[in-house]
């Protein structure tokens, strides 16, 4: 049997290419393993509560949590049919990218909005930086988290801060805090805990936090759909019941990050980079569940979007509500 391959390119800037590969798979019969790709950041903590605190297991359905080194790597393993879906905190932008590579791919059922209240994104410098603001990252080596949503955010982000245009270097989530201790980069786009560990080891500040809501939406308390958890049409088709009954405990994931979040903070750890006691300062992002959503969430959701668009990531307009899980 001969798989067809699906191919997307992404224009980055100049000029970057990625080709997915999307090999039809035959799925066994029966109540299916739910397979989700996670990226390691604090915004995917309620599906890692819900894990470990057994809220899959209670509803009966079987998870395998898999994890990758970028929200890239999460949605080429969606398209190979190696994943079934995403966990929060997977970049919103790799997903629409999924669905222009495969029209109808996935259904986003949970976001994780944040802002300067809702902490998730920053730019951190070293402790003793003298850079007091994102506009001093001008001339500056700075870098980010990998993936083309980070680039983009982050390139915008410092010319419309008044940094300028600035070359800006992709490195792993978890070499962010060493890398500015070393003095190989000057300032860095990332994302929590990244912040946390540096200001509680003592190496790093953070220079804002919120900084899409700022400078891509235009209003620090915007809610910016930054991450986004998803199940596969395929799956949500083929296992309709086991996908509700997912969502459902992974709600009880949500809801006790919003209501408890001090018993959900200790499950950060083995799934993010921070550990034990720490885990107790890591900002909490907010949640929003597809049947919370309100119009002025969705164009918000829109207009990150349409960042995309304009800066020739997608290939075509992504219109959010098509993407948006709907009973």
């Amino acid at each position: 049997m001969t798989h067809p391959t699906r191919r997307l390119v992404l224009k980055a800037g100049a000029a970057a290419m990625a080709t997915l590969a999307a090999p039809a798979i035959v799925r066994a019969q029966g109540t299916p393993k739910v397979r989700i790709g996670y990226w390691p950041v604090a915004s995917g903590l309620p599906f890692f509560a819900a894990v470990e605190k057994g809220y899959f297991k209670d509803a009966g359905v079987t998870v395998e949590p898999i994890k990758f080194a970028s929200p890239q790597q999460v949605i080429e393993a969606i398209l190979a049919g190696r994943c079934d879906g995403s966990a929060n905190g997977t970049a919103s932008a790799a997903l629409a990218i999924g669905d222009i590579a495969q029209p109808g791919l996935l259904k986003i059922f949970c976001t994780n909005p944040t802002n300067a209240k809702f902490v998730l994104d920053e730019f951190i410098v070293a402790k003793d930086s003298p850079i007091k603001s994102v506009a001093e990252l001008k001339g500056k080596r700075v870098a980010c988290g990998p993936g083309v949503q980070n680039v983009v955010l982050a390139k915008t982000m410092l010319e419309r801060a008044g940094a300028g245009k600035i070359s800006v270097t992709e490195l792993p989530i978890g070499q962010h805090v060493a890398a500015l201790a070393a003095g190989q980069i000057d300032g860095v786009y990332s994302l929590e805990p990244t912040g946390t560990i540096g200001r509680l080891n003592g190496t790093t500040r953070t220079l804002e936090a919120g900084v899409v809501a700022r400078y891509i939406l235009g209003d620090a308390m915007a809610p910016w759909h930054g991450g986004s958890a998803s199940l596969t049409t395929e799956f949500l088709a083929k296992h309709k019941d086991v996908a509700k009954t997912y969502m459902t405990a992974y709600k009880r994931g949500v809801d006790l990050v919003r209501q408890n979040p001090n018993d959900a903070r200790p499950h950060l750890k083995g799934y993010t980079a921070i550990e034990g006691q720490l885990t107790a300062e890591v900002p909490m992002s907010n949640y929003l569940f597809f049947d919370e959503f309100k119009p002025a969430d969705a164009a918000y959701f829109q207009k990150f979007y349409d960042l995309f668009t304009e800066k020739g990531i997608f290939s075509r307009k992504v219109d959010v509500n098509t993407l948006l899980y709907k009973v």
